[in-house]
């Protein structure tokens, strides 16, 4: 009888040049050599035209004064541009985050509308889609502001006061605040302590309720867990959860005290909401649609109402579909605030606008402006993204 000996060869590792991930990092390398030295060929020769017109290279004017005044900041004219570039950046910054939030919830139940088997309720989600989405924004966003606001709002001589602590005119809706005179820092502090103090009396209550068979009742205690720590900082902070009232100005001009809405922040917020909440119901609408309607089958087949379908079943698939594009309107919505400069709301482009009329050297400031919508970006994009990484490793 023949044996037959098979000798077993052991594949080689291929030469490096013939390596793909070897190959994969020269290629990365070699286009971020390429992008680096265009960056530098633009910087280099930005540098030398500007010395050649015999204009600023660095950043020092941002120590200047402003001269010229932000609505609601006290003795604005006094800042200095830097200050005032963070002033705008604030205020695009409430923007985006009142708006989001916002469109976000509005574009979710106008989506379930154009679901519905009612016919009613699904042609008022269809009119709601078709008008917002087919009208330019900047549209909107005079049409909010000038007829919805404007012309509702009463005169600062014929202003609404309830409660005497609230103020409502043309001038700005004046609410209650926190006090003034109070530690902030602090009282965030012992906030940050009690969730911290909630999270760990809902793991205490859920071992409990594990190992004994009692019930755990771990919204309960976090509650008054909470409660003790917000009134420790209430009074560490020195009365912090007290409110100073909003009230007409001496010269019945102006509101001051608490914290004053002014009328092209509320007229912007509304018309960025209203418009991209459309495309964000026609995102909802098309995410449950990919959803296989054996889901929506069970759902009814276990006697779920309507709205325990959409919250346990299908809303929380449809997010997985839907977080990538919801991040492309996030991003919309940051990007189209820069209409403020239109109503006269001083967002961080109206300060760009501004500071380059006061004969400050433009390029600086137009990169400053794109630095600051960068941030927004990739702020956003960095959030989207980890929501999605989350929901994609829950799915498998």
């Amino acid at each position: 009888m023949t044996v037959v000996e098979q000798e077993i060869h052991t594949p080689t590792k291929p030469p490096f040049y013939r390596d793909v991930r070897v190959l994969r990092w020269v290629f990365q390398f070699a286009v971020v050599g390429v992008v680096g030295y265009a960056l530098y060929r633009l910087y280099d020769n930005a540098i030398t035209n500007l010395e050649d017109s015999g204009l600023p290279t660095g950043f020092d004017f941002l120590g200047n004064q402003a001269r010229f005044a932000i609505p609601g900041l006290a003795d604005s004219a006094d800042y200095s541009i830097r200050k005032a570039y963070w002033a705008g950046y604030l205020n695009t910054l409430r923007v985006i985050v009142i708006g989001i939030p916002l469109c976000t919830a509005l574009g979710v139940v106008i989506g379930v509308m154009r679901l519905s088997d009612n016919m009613l309720v699904r042609a008022v989600g269809t009119i709601y889609v078709e008008v917002f989405r087919n009208i330019p924004v900047l549209l909107w966003i005079f049409i909010t502001y000038l007829v919805i606001i404007l012309l509702n709002l009463p005169q600062i001589s014929e202003e609404v006061t309830p409660f005497d602590s609230f103020v409502i005119s043309n001038r700005g809706i004046g609410i209650p605040w926190f006090n003034p005179d109070a530690s902030l820092l602090t009282f965030l502090g012992f906030v940050g302590i009690g969730l911290i103090a909630v999270v760990g009396v809902n793991l205490w209550r859920r071992k409990v309720n594990e190992e004994t068979g009692q019930p755990s009742r771990s919204g309960l205690y976090g509650f008054i867990v909470f409660l003790i720590a917000l009134a420790i900082g209430h009074y560490a902070a020195g009365n912090a959860l007290s409110y100073e009232p909003s009230v007409i100005a001496e010269n019945g001009r102006q509101i001051e005290g608490g914290m004053n809405i002014f009328p092209p922040y509320i007229g912007l917020t509304i018309a960025l909401v209203l418009y991209t909440a459309s495309h964000v119901a026609e995102i909802v609408r098309g995410s449950i649609q990919a959803i296989h309607k054996g889901q929506a089958e069970a759902a009814q087949a276990i006697a779920l109402s309507t709205f325990q379908r959409y919250r346990f079943i299908i809303l929380p698939q449809a997010f997985r579909i839907m977080i990538p594009p919801l991040a492309s309107q996030y991003l919309n919505i940051t990007k189209n605030s820069s209409l403020a400069v239109a109503i006269s709301y001083v967002e961080i482009t109206s300060i760009f606008g501004r500071v380059t009329n006061n004969a400050t050297p433009a390029l600086q400031a137009l990169i400053i402006l794109m630095f600051c919508y960068l941030t927004f970006s990739l702020g956003i994009s960095l959030i989207a993204n980890y929501f999605n990484r989350r929901l994609s490793l829950e799915s498998r």
